[in-house]
């Protein structure tokens, strides 16, 4: 018995999956030339926008080539003493860091170098190691999934900073929601990160996963259309939808039900929850928008272009309304109807 071939969970990378060749060939290319310009990109987008799969797959091209050696770091840890660490554990950079002789077995980790004193300071340890790396032709990629701003995360990439201006080979791809990312890029110090590339995830293809549909489902042209359609080219309601038509034997329309359940439970509420008071107000007139023209959600808010700008590029950076001029629609399928029903609680 064939196994359903979408997911419901988040991270894990899919087996059917869109890629985003643009993108990804973007990263690579500039990570991957000789004369590479850039060493760090943020991905951001709204939850279930397919970050972490993105990382993933950029990650899972480089360690193809065995002059990339790739790291995952925790958001939630000692960045510093994890990047060290996972570094000194790499079985193909043991023998050059002994050859250098860096002993970290100050830090217990890492072989104990004879006649050579441990080093004691955690970003001189880094820094030697990617001197080694460099010599050997080496890179490093560092991920971080989900970034957060706390101390550990402020530290790391004020030294990141430094390595970088030292013009050594380690390189940061790193996803965040926009509200993480940019309460760390204005942290004293790091304001360096708003002159960082970013990508901003967009819906995917429909057409990409109407084929998807109609190959693995079964269903007919007409009907993998629609599906996409009401996916709104979002990746997470892209497997939901599929995964729940799986379930009911092809059938996309006994599903919507079940589609919006896990929508709402797996995603919505923890959106909702993470929007200002303010911000829930405005989504709730959008939602009650006739036509969803910003004239007529003003007139329902009952305040003036200007007052309603700061709203809406808020919203529009969260990725939850499409960049339209005189209008504010929701990019995430029925998220209006979401909104409806929770609003009706405020």
């Amino acid at each position: 018995m064939k196994k359903n071939p979408y997911t419901l969970l988040f991270g894990k990378e899919p087996k059917q999956n869109i890629n985003r060749f643009s993108e990804s060939s973007t990263v690579l290319g500039n990570f991957t030339d000789e004369d590479y310009s850039e060493q760090l990109y943020i991905v951001t987008g709204v939850r279930g926008a397919g970050k972490t799969v993105f990382m993933t797959e950029v990650a899972n091209k480089l360690r193809e080539n065995e002059d990339w050696i790739v790291i995952e770091l925790n958001s939630e840890a000692d960045l510093m003493t994890d990047l060290a660490s996972k570094l000194s554990s790499e079985q193909k950079l043991a023998e050059i860091f002994r050859k250098a002789k860096i002993n970290l077995s100050f830090w217990g980790f890492g072989l104990e170098v004879d006649g050579a004193a441990p080093i004691t300071n955690l970003e001189t340890a880094i820094t030697k190691m990617l001197e080694s790396i460099r010599k050997q032709n080496k890179r490093v990629l560092v991920t971080i999934d989900e970034v957060v701003s706390n101390k550990s995360m402020s530290e790391f990439a004020s030294a990141f900073q430094i390595f970088i201006r030292q013009e050594l080979p380690i390189f940061l791809l790193m996803t965040g929601l926009y509200q993480n990312i940019e309460e760390l890029q204005n942290r004293k110090n790091l304001t360096f990160l708003l002159r960082a590339p970013k990508i901003t995830l967009k819906p995917l293809n429909l057409r990409m996963m109407a084929e998807s549909y109609e190959k693995n489902l079964e269903v007919s042209p007409e009907d993998a259309n629609e599906m996409s359609r009401l996916t709104k080219g979002y990746p997470f309601a892209f497997q939901v939808l599929g995964y729940m038509t799986w379930e009911n034997k092809g059938d996309y329309k006994k599903a919507l039900s079940e589609f919006r359940q896990q929508l709402e439970d797996l995603v919505y509420d923890k959106i909702w929850s993470e929007l200002s008071e303010n911000d829930k107000v405005v989504a709730t007139a959008i939602a009650k928008s006739e036509n969803e023209k910003v004239s007529e959600i003003r007139e329902i808010l009952n305040i003036t272009n200007n007052q309603f700008n700061p709203y809406k590029k808020r919203l529009l950076k969260k990725g939850l309304i499409t960049d339209e001029y005189g209008y504010a629609r929701f990019t995430l399928p029925m998220f209006k109807e979401y909104v409806l029903t929770v609003s009706e609680s405020l």
